[in-house]
């Protein structure tokens, strides 16, 4: 009678799993999985041309993700990040900028993964050298330099003097090797009606060049002091006091145009590229286009003259959302951008590589932006960006660098406004 019980409820387990089955089939399959990417990279600069291929990279090694791309603006992802990232639309992985006003403010409110163990798994610590590492990691206060990895970075960038070699020939002008040849430099263009150098005061490029000129009179003191809170900064000190009034007294004389107050940063880069200027003072990602896009005429850049430290560090950083719910997925799409493959083409492309087959470079232009990178690495010279201490900061000095140029704030006051905003949101 038992074996008999026993068999019935044999057939009756087998009827509910046919039953089950059926049932099944009838069910709308799992979803493809997906992964989200921003990022604001020109499609025509070197980091735009190797994303692209990362992506076609990861897209072979997972043949069943959907790779949800979207190219945003830097002022929209900077102005937005943190309402995206604490929404159910947030991207699973983003490029967003680095330092403690930036990825470190996001890491102190949650929105970033921690990176740490994967990090150290995947062997990014091995790949990135000290120096790149420390806008990688962030402490509990969202301080760069901490002990916890939030983002990766896997290119350099660096501020460097961009100049027309035919313009430059014209008037026979050779590469200035300190700051008073400089200045000499841009009196003779001045002297011929040329405006000589352009920038753009509405965004980014014109706290640069403060940075530059601060960064002439400084020490690593100073920047550990400024940027890591290592000290106190005075901001009447020597190094601030300097670089407001040579840049205040370039505006006067005429070597910075008073259209460039209100120009942004692509109209800047077009002029340039156009050849309606003989110096730009900008970054490192606009090389790859300008080996695009320049047709007309021969350039060619150089450090700014005198400075052992620059505005430059790790390039902009992959982070990943804490609300991701494909955190593999994004570590794999980091992995490939990190590749030697990945890195040789964003090299070739114009870009500063981590991890790249140098024996692969072949451009002499290119090997003269990395050497560029390279040497300013090895002196300790990167002093990374002046907006990148305080949240908000960024904001403050576009603001208060337009109105010293365009003179509706003083010396003392301009000084006294970053003074201010810099020690509220230290303190915060």
């Amino acid at each position: 009678m038992k074996r008999i019980l026993l068999t019935g409820l044999g057939m009756l387990v087998t009827i509910g799993i046919l039953s089950l089955v059926s049932c099944g089939d009838k069910q709308p399959k799992e979803t493809k999985r997906t992964l989200k990417i921003w990022h604001y990279e020109s499609e025509n600069g070197a980091m735009g041309l190797a994303w692209k291929v990362a992506m076609d990279k990861f897209k072979e090694k997972h043949p069943d993700v959907t790779i949800i791309y979207e190219n945003k603006g830097f002022e929209q992802i900077r102005q937005t990040a943190s309402m995206v990232l604490n929404s159910d639309d947030a991207p699973d992985i983003m490029e967003y900028n680095k330092g403690n006003a930036s990825a470190g403010l996001l890491s102190k409110q949650g929105l970033l993964a921690d990176l740490t163990d994967e990090a150290n798994k995947r062997g990014w610590d091995k790949i990135l050298s000290p120096s790149l590492q420390t806008t990688c990691k962030y402490n509990e206060q969202g301080i760069m330099g901490g002990d916890k990895w939030y983002g990766v970075t896997n290119y350099g960038e660096y501020v460097m003097v961009y100049y027309n070699k035919d313009m430059f020939k014209k008037y026979n002008l050779e590469l200035p090797k300190t700051l008073d040849e400089f200045e000499k430099i841009m009196s003779v263009f001045l002297k011929a009606g040329v405006v000589p150098l352009v920038v753009a005061g509405a965004e980014y490029p014109a706290q640069h060049i403060f940075y530059e000129l601060v960064l002439s009179k400084a020490d690593r003191n100073f920047v550990n002091a400024y940027q890591l809170y290592k000290g106190n900064v005075s901001f009447k000190g020597p190094e601030m006091t300097f670089g407001a009034q040579r840049l205040l007294e370039w505006v006067r004389k005429g070597y910075i145009g008073k259209d460039s107050i209100s120009m942004k940063a692509e109209n800047m880069g077009v002029a340039f590229t156009n050849g309606n200027y003989p110096i730009m003072i900008s970054g490192s990602w606009w090389y790859g286009r300008f080996m695009n896009e320049i047709k007309n005429f021969e350039w060619g850049i150089f450090s700014f003259p005198g400075n052992t430290l620059h505005p430059g560090s790790g390039g902009n950083i992959w982070v990943i959302s804490s609300k991701s719910k494909n955190k593999d997925l994004a570590y794999d799409f980091i992995d490939i951008t990190l590749s030697p493959e990945i890195q040789t083409i964003l090299a070739n492309a114009g870009g500063i590589p981590v991890n790249a087959d140098i024996s692969k470079i072949t451009d002499q232009k290119i090997k003269e932006l990395v050497e560029g990178f390279d040497t300013i690495n090895k002196n300790d010279g990167l002093a990374f960006y002046p907006d990148w201490p305080a949240a908000g900061y960024y904001d403050t000095l576009v603001a208060t660098i337009q109105e010293l140029m365009g003179e509706t704030k003083t010396i003392p006051q301009f000084l006294e406004a970053l003074e201010k905003s810099y020690n509220e949101n230290k303190a915060q």
